[in-house]
């Protein structure tokens, strides 16, 4: 099994206690600031990703991936969006042979694709 639960989960709780920290952490600037700041972060970092995709380096690719998913953790802790939230949105766009045993979904009522 791979780790990255743990890291997603460490970085979430170290993102949550940073909005109390202060102006001189970037990231309490991203949770306490101009929403469309943290938003314009998030679509230069995908964009980002993309590039490193397309050359093919992938060192680079890692490196950019990770700034992706730290914003976007970002952006789940300022809008009140739990990992465990988004664990149950991702379990629902899989099958049930799919999901892991005893997965959280989203009640079918609070589905939204997109509407």
């Amino acid at each position: 099994m791979s780790a990255i639960g743990e890291t997603l989960e460490a970085l979430a709780a170290t993102i949550a206690n940073r909005r109390e920290a202060g102006d001189e952490s970037y990231t309490h600037r991203l949770l306490t600031g101009k929403d469309d700041d943290l938003l314009k972060k998030v679509m230069e970092e995908a964009g980002e990703v993309a590039l490193a995709a397309k050359d093919g380096e992938v060192n680079h690719l890692r490196y950019e991936s990770a700034d992706v998913i730290y914003h976007l953790l970002v952006v789940l802790e300022r809008y009140g969006i739990s990992l465990d939230d988004l664990a149950a949105e991702l379990n629902t766009r899989m099958t049930e042979n799919e999901r892991p045993s005893g997965a959280e979904t989203i009640s079918p009522e609070n589905v939204n694709r997109g509407k």
